[in-house]
Formats: C-alpha cells, sequence, structure tokens
C-alpha cells in the first residue's frame, strides 16, 4: 500500500495558504499594518513571521538547520508600514519554495532526520510540525480579519446559522472521496 502522507500533507498546505489569502484578499489596503494594541500584531506582522519562518526552514531542507543564521525572528516582529503587493510577493515567494520542496520529496525521505535548531526529527515530524505552527498564525490571521472587517467579513467556512442547510445539501449527495480541504479550495463563493 502506498503511503499517501505527502499528497495528504500537501492539501492541508494547501488548505490554510487558502485561507490566509481569502483572509488578506479582503483587507483593503489601509488595514493591512492594523494593530488592536501596541502588544497586538498586525497582519502584515503575522505574514512577515510565518513568511520568514517558512524561507528559514525550506530552504536547502533536507541539507541545513531549519534556523538560519541569516534569518532575523526578531526583525519579523517589528511593527513597520508595508504594502500590501509587498506582503503578498513575501507569501507567495514563501509558499513557492514551500510547495517545491514538497513536490520533490520522495516517500523515502519521510524519515530522514532533518534539524531544527540543532534538534534531529523525522521529516514528517518536521512537517508536522509547521503545519501545526502555520496553522495557529493563519487562524490568527482570520480572527484580525474578522475584527478589521466586522460587519463586512464574508465567512471562510460554514456561516453562523447555516450549518443546517450546509448539511442538508452535504447529505442529499451520495458520499464521495472529496476530502474537505480540496472541497474548500474549490469553493468559489467565500472570501471573494
Amino acid at each position: 500500500m502506498p503511503n499517501d502522507y505527502l499528497p495528504g500533507v500537501i492539501r492541508i498546505f494547501e488548505y490554510y495558504k487558502s485561507l490566509g489569502e481569502k483572509t488578506l484578499d479582503i483587507l483593503p489596503e489601509e488595514k493591512i499594518n492594523w494593530q488592536y494594541n501596541k502588544e497586538s500584531n498586525s497582519m502584515s506582522t503575522i505574514v512577515k513571521h510565518i513568511t520568514g519562518n517558512m524561507l528559514s526552514r525550506f530552504t536547502d531542507f533536507l541539507t541545513t538547520d531549519g534556523e538560519k543564521e541569516w534569518r532575523n525572528r526578531e526583525d519579523e516582529f517589528r511593527e513597520e508600514t508595508i504594502s500590501k503587493k509587498e506582503l503578498m510577493d513575501r507569501w507567495h515567494q514563501a509558499w513557492k519554495l514551500l510547495f517545491g520542496v514538497l513536490n520533490n520529496l520522495k516517500e523515502e525521505d519521510l524519515d530522514k532526520t532533518v534539524y531544527i535548531r540543532n534538534m534531529g526529527q523525522t521529516v514528517t515530524d518536521a512537517l508536522n510540525r509547521q503545519v501545526g505552527h502555520y496553522a495557529y498564525h493563519i487562524g490568527q490571521m482570520v480572527y484580525l480579519g474578522k475584527m478589521i472587517m466586522d460587519n463586512e467579513w464574508k465567512s471562510l467556512s460554514i456561516p453562523k446559522g447555516g450549518s443546517a442547510d450546509y448539511n442538508a445539501a452535504k447529505f442529499s449527495q451520495p458520499p464521495h472521496q472529496e476530502n474537505f480541504s480540496d472541497e474548500f479550495l474549490k469553493r468559489k463563493d467565500i472570501g471573494n
């Protein structure tokens, strides 16, 4: 039986990338750098951190420590005014690197050891670690987007009060193999 871990983890990364992009698409330029208070991160800060982490972790993924000497993690949390275009350029560059690495991994790579801050772990464990990390921060992005947009927010999933209608539509169809992340990525009615 072939290992389906790699296609599955790629779908999960695609799902969270899509959530982040749909959130960023909704926000107007002037809200990208908005902070709830001085201790909170702006959308631009969260994206700087995710992309800084991603570039560090996935550059030479199998051969060098994931915490690169050139990464300045503290700078990722420095509040600064960034344009939406610059932010999206960073976002796309980092995700392109991640998917390039994932698409070139082989099943036999999954048990290899990689290092993050000099701590060894299997490739599978490192990928799971990154899924969790990005899901955590993309969840922050979605929540922050909801705060910023308030009544103008458009739900990225089943909206409040919409569960019964959604379930009725789903259960009226025959069961199928498509998983949630594939279905989410195909939906055109959300976050646009």
